[in-house]
């Protein structure tokens, strides 16, 4: 895999795939069958714009597996959405639900437009008209839906809203996400945050340091990269250089985490921020540091950057940050990664419980969904760890092969229906 096939996300999904498969000695008809998308549905969206013109959009619903439960994944609104994409990230759910080991099977959404140029009332009608094209193939028992790129807690409402006026009766388990005064979970936003904190956490006991003793670098200060920061700090952790597009600032004693979070408020970027130094963002991802958590965009990572990187732990915040070929790389050098499919699956963790509160009628209170999240999230990470140790191979191909071996235990169980 070389050149742009190496950044290509539905490759990096199959080599990994693949390759898990091998070790597991997994039989071609059940390969044929976890590599095949349960339901692929694409959708032509008309929508009524503000100045009187009909626009059409397109928009795509993959179902990768529903074997272990309902598809579970995001929607996202890009212009840059396709069903490639759509249906590597729906196939990733799969595998991060089953390494977290929650009833889900993986599901993912999109639609090609920008959602940037469309008014609040635009995207209120493209949501509902899109939320009823595929309106029979959604629900708590089928496929739930969650916020992803350039969707929200508004835009989840709108969709629970349109399904429950399909339903003819209030339906908040159709999604997940929502506004807590429509059955969203408390914790819910912090979730992909802590999750990477925790298992952060329990590699620093498997190598034997400390918080006090650790730096971490983090690319992107979004929801995932700025709530990882801030529950880092309050640990002890060193933040000491924070990357994004238009620069970075590093501090070697440790960065002010909420003065930083205050100065971009302020200014609108991290750059020149008071008692750190603003550097270029190519050259923040190779200073040393003892972790580095990627938390922005995928193929961070490559052929080509993973040699020159500094650190010791990798914790993947974003959804694949490294490329396939940059695997074999990092493992020769020793790193200890925590794949992207156990370190970010607080987010669809904390989602669970936000369906299950939904189901119950009951809700918890926010110590509780920490405390649950902290013992899912532990118990995977000593999983994958686990696996890793018996079968002799790396973190990532030891999550895959553990995600692989649990819906494939799954199906057989079940039997094909013919």
């Amino acid at each position: 895999m070389s050149g742009s096939d190496e950044l290509n996300p539905r490759l990096a999904a199959e080599a990994r795939f693949d390759e898990a498969a091998t070790r597991l000695n997994m039989d071609e008809g059940l390969r044929k069958v976890l590599r095949t998308p349960s339901r692929e549905i694409t959708v032509y969206i008309p929508v009524l714009l503000d100045d009187g013109r009909i626009e059409v959009f397109t928009g795509y619903r993959v179902q990768h597996s529903i074997a272990r439960g309902p598809a579970k994944g995001g929607i996202r609104y890009s212009p840059d959405v396709t069903l490639e994409e759509v249906r590597a990230l729906a196939s990733w759910m799969t595998w991060k639900c089953a390494v977290v080991n929650i009833p889900y099977g993986g599901g993912k959404g999109g639609v090609i437009c920008e959602p940037e140029i469309l008014s609040p009332g635009e995207l209120e009608r493209l949501t509902r008209r899109y939320t009823a094209e595929i309106i029979e193939f959604l629900g708590p028992e089928k496929d739930v839906p969650a916020p992803d790129v350039n969707t929200n807690e508004r835009v989840m409402a709108w969709l629970m809203d349109t399904y429950s006026m399909h339903m003819r009766q209030t339906s908040t388990a159709v999604v997940t996400g929502k506004p807590l005064d429509l059955g969203g979970s408390r914790g819910r936003t912090e979730a992909t945050g802590r999750g990477c904190m925790i298992v952060t956490l329990e590699a620093l006991k498997k190598l034997g340091r400390t918080p006090s003793e650790t730096s971490v670098t983090i690319q992107g200060f979004g929801n995932v990269g700025g709530m990882a920061a801030r529950l880092m700090t309050r640990q002890g952790f060193r933040i000491t250089t924070v990357i994004e597009r238009d620069g970075a600032v590093h501090n070697a004693k440790g960065l002010d985490i909420e003065g930083l979070f205050k100065h971009r408020k302020e200014t609108g970027s991290l750059c020149e921020f008071p008692e750190a130094d603003t550097i270029p963002s190519g050259e923040a991802l190779y200073l040393p540091c003892d972790v580095l958590l990627p938390a922005a965009t995928e193929n961070v990572i490559t052929s080509q950057t993973a040699g020159k990187l500094n650190c010791k732990i990798i914790c993947e915040g974003a959804n694949g940050p490294t490329t396939a070929p940059a695997d074999k790389i990092l493992e020769e050098k020793g790193i200890f990664v925590i794949p992207d499919i156990l370190a970010n699956a607080g987010g669809v963790t904390v989602s669970y419980f936000e369906w299950v509160q939904n189901r119950q009628g009951f809700y918890w209170n926010e110590d509780l969904v920490n405390q649950r999240l902290e013992e899912i999230m532990v118990n995977s990470f000593r999983d994958v760890v686990k696996y890793a140790e018996k079968h002799r191979v790396n973190n990532r191909t030891a999550a895959y092969m553990l995600a692989l071996d649990r819906v494939k235990f799954t199906i057989e169980l079940r039997g094909l229906y013919a």
